[in-house]
């Protein structure tokens, strides 16, 4: 009786789990992202470096993805909230920086208003035609 109480409250519960595990980002304002520049890196065969902009509209919540990159952001405007698998969140504001490995998985990226827009800009260096970003399921 035990195990038929059990697999029936399992069953109850898997829709109310399915939408807790729904990507925060859904629904939400996506950011712009604007590619300034590539360059192979010629020391270093296989390795390029990226520079893009991120605009992010107030209330953009990024989905929770990987770069597979060694990626370093600067915040220009407004204040945005980061944070990787492990670390605690961290709010950004103009001026301040913020480092991803290759291995981290960017689990939080979001604008810090909803009013507001901010912006920043972001330096890879990573293998030569890879995406920037892979989401992470």
């Amino acid at each position: 009786m035990r195990i038929v109480t059990t697999i029936a409250l399992l069953l109850a519960l898997t829709p109310a789990l399915a939408l807790a595990q729904k990507d925060p980002s859904e629904g939400a304002p996506q950011a712009k992202v604007t590619e300034l520049f590539t360059k192979a890196v010629k020391e270093n065969p296989g390795k390029e470096v990226e520079l893009i902009t991120v605009d992010y509209p107030p209330g953009a919540i990024d989905p929770i993805h990987r770069h597979d990159a060694y990626a370093i952001v600067y915040v220009l405007e407004g204040n945005i909230v980061m944070a990787v698998k492990g670390q605690p969140e961290k709010t950004l504001k103009p001026g301040d920086s913020y480092f991803e490995g290759p291995d981290d998985i960017h689990t939080v990226g979001r604008n810090a208003s909803k009013t507001k827009p901010a912006k920043f800009v972001v330096f890879f260096l990573k293998d030569q035609n890879k995406p920037i970003l892979t989401p992470v399921h």
